[in-house]
Formats: structure tokens, C-alpha cells, sequence
């Protein structure tokens, strides 16, 4: 049961889910001095709290006793249900070809690299191309946008929705040759429509977007792919508490899995570097420590070699490790060729 649920004020819920007490479970084993430390409450109040999480903790278990356990797959089925996975293109062939035909549905997918590599880019391209309708080989849903850093350009969603409109034409004049070519209805309009967009300004608010996350693709069930750009903004901006930050990411990652999973979406987590000593050197990796990377199915990272941009498939349980080059152009995301216009200052 999640805390939300609980009959409790509103202000002690804020400060619950601040704190990284997002479910029942969380605060089963916290004593009231604790939990008063923590929430800056009275022990009265923090008494009062974990009262409430008790009866709730006793209807959870009395319900759940009452339900049949289920859900037993077969590894066969398991395999079967691989294959099929629908995937949202990235717009660069070369970089599709190593994801096994783009990033997954149903996973988490995480995405880092320095600054200008364009991982907001890549962003914008994805919430664009999971609305491709599938007599063009799309997935026609719509996207979810979360964007923490304010780095969203809706001038550049524009740009990329143009050009996947003329994509389109382009896709069905070949593929209908020697025949009339099918009418691309979409309009770059309709693909801004369909991208729901969200800022969010602290962790606390990321926290609880999360939460209502699953009753918005609930009640909005083309939704086919949520990005978060970046997962990592504010938790490395507001935090001194390392051990609150662990507990807090763990409940974000438990539930984006679970979003995943429950839905059949692409969850994709855009992610900064930071400097890691080892070895005796010092060298870049992605943020929020070793923990958080099991918090993906799949880690890609972005980098440079030399002038040129290249994605490399970090860990994944089912690709193998490899690396493709890419280009960010006017268009978006494409193969990386000399004769492509790239994009400066992303």
C-alpha cells in the first residue's frame, strides 16, 4: 500500500515521501525517534504516524490472503514475449541496428554522457518516434516527458516532428512505388499534442509524479514510452544525506520497473557523468553511484571519439556489448555521415 493511501494529513504525506517513505512497507521497521528525527516531528506525531501505517499494514495483509498467487511464466514464454517486444526507432539505423531494432518497451532503458553529446536530443527524437503509426512501422502511442532541468526545446520537437512528417512521406512513396502513395495525416501539431510534458522543480515533486504516474497511463493507456531528463538533476543538487538519497532512488527505481513491466512501456532515464577514482585515475562515469546501475535492464553511454558521436551498449542482458557512431543534424537524430548538416550548441 502506498502512503498516499494512508488517512493521514496532507503536510505528513509531503514530508513522508520527502524523506523516502513512499509505501508501508518503508516504515514497518522504523521506531518513532527515528521517523521524528527524520520528518522533524514530535515523537507524539511520529507515534500517531506509524499507528496508521499498522492498521494498514493489518488490511494489506488481510487482503493479500484472500488472493490467489499467481503469475507463474514459462522460460519458453519468457523467450517468446523477448522477441516480440516492440521497439521505438531512434531515427539512426546504425544506432537501432546494435539495440536489436531500437529501445525495448516493457525495460528501462538508461542513457548518459556528457554535456552537448545530445542526450536531450535523443529525448525529444524518442517522444516523436513512438508516435510513428504502425502502417509505417511505428508504434502509434503517445510519449510522457519529464523534464527536470528545464532543457526541453519545443522549437526543437517541432523541428524533429517536421522532419519524421516528411520521413513518413518519404517512407511511403517508396514503399508504395509504382502505386499512389498513402496520405500522411499526422501533422507536426499532432505530434506536440501527443507528447505530454511535465517540469518538475525538486525531488520531492519528481517523487510524487512518479507516484501518479501509473493512474496517468492508467487513464491514458497509449502512452508508450516515459523520459526522464535527467533522472539525476535534482538528487545530486539537493542532497547531503547520502543514505536518504540511496533509500529514496531505490523506491523510484522499484516503481519505474514496475511501470515498465505492468504497462508495456519504454522507460528511458537520461543520466549525467560524474568523475570516478580507480585504478589510480581518475575517469567519467555515469552518475548516482555503482547501486544505481542496476536500477536499468539497459545502460547506454554517450561519448566522443574525436569529432564524431558514439553510443555504446554498457550492460544489457540481452545485446551484446557494442558501439555505433550517430550524428545530432537538423532533423534530429541520424546516421553519422559527412554530407549530414549537424546541429551546433545542443
Amino acid at each position: 500500500m502506498e502512503v498516499v493511501k494512508l488517512p493521514l494529513a496532507a503536510s505528513q504525506k509531503g514530508k513522508l515521501i520527502s524523506a523516502g517513505y513512499t509505501s508501508i512497507a518503508s516504515l514497518s521497521s522504523i521506531p518513532p525517534s527515528q521517523l521524528s528525527r527524520e520528518l522533524k516531528i514530535s515523537e507524539t506525531e511520529a507515534l500517531e504516524i506509524l499507528k496508521n501505517v499498522s492498521d494498514g499494514t493489518r488490511l494489506e495483509s488481510t487482503s493479500s490472503s484472500l488472493t490467489i498467487v499467481n503469475g507463474a511464466q514459462s522460460a519458453w514464454d519468457m523467450l517468446q514475449e523477448e522477441e516480440t517486444l516492440m521497439r521505438i526507432t531512434t531515427s539512426c539505423a546504425d544506432l537501432d541496428n546494435i539495440l536489436g531494432g531500437g529501445i525495448s518497451c516493457k525495460e528501462v532503458t538508461e542513457i548518459g554522457g556528457v554535456p552537448g553529446i545530445g542526450k536531450t536530443q535523443l529525448g525529444i527524437q524518442l517522444a516523436v518516434n513512438v508516435q510513428i503509426p504502425y502502417d509505417y512501422g511505428g508504434l502509434g502511442g503517445k510519449a510522457i516527458y519529464i523534464d527536470t532541468e528545464g532543457s526541453f526545446m519545443v522549437e526543437r520537437a517541432l523541428q524533429i516532428a517536421e522532419a519524421c512528417g516528411d520521413d513518413m512521406v518519404e517512407y511511403s512513396r517508396l514503399y508504395h512505388k509504382g502505386s499512389q502513395a498513402c496520405e500522411v495525416k499526422m501533422q507536426p501539431k499532432d505530434f506536440l499534442e501527443n507528447i505530454f510534458y511535465f517540469r518538475v522543480c525538486s525531488y520531492t515533486e519528481q517523487i510524487a509524479l512518479i507516484n501518479y504516474l501509473e493512474k496517468f497511463i492508467t487513464e491514458h493507456k497509449d502512452v508508450k514510452v516515459v523520459i526522464i531528463d535527467s533522472i539525476t538533476f535534482h538528487f545530486r543538487q539537493d542532497f547531503d544525506d547520502m543514505a536518504l538519497r540511496t533509500r529514496v532512488l531505490g523506491g523510484m527505481a522499484l516503481k519505474l520497473m514496475k511501470l515498465a513491466t505492468k504497462f508495456g512501456v519504454a522507460i528511458v532515464l537520461l543520466n549525467q557523468v560524474t568523475t570516478k577514482y580507480s585504478d589510480g585515475s581518475f575517469h567519467l562515469a555515469l552518475a548516482l553511484g555503482d547501486s544505481w546501475s542496476h536500477a536499468s535492464t539497459n545502460r547506454i553511454i554517450l561519448h566522443w571519439n574525436g569529432n564524431e558521436r558514439y553510443a555504446y551498449i554498457d550492460k544489457s542482458p540481452s545485446l551484446r556489448s557494442a558501439s555505433a557512431p550517430y550524428s545530432v543534424t537538423a532533423k534530429g537524430i541520424r546516421n553519422s555521415t559527412s554530407d549530414n548538416k549537424r546541429v551546433k550548441n545542443m
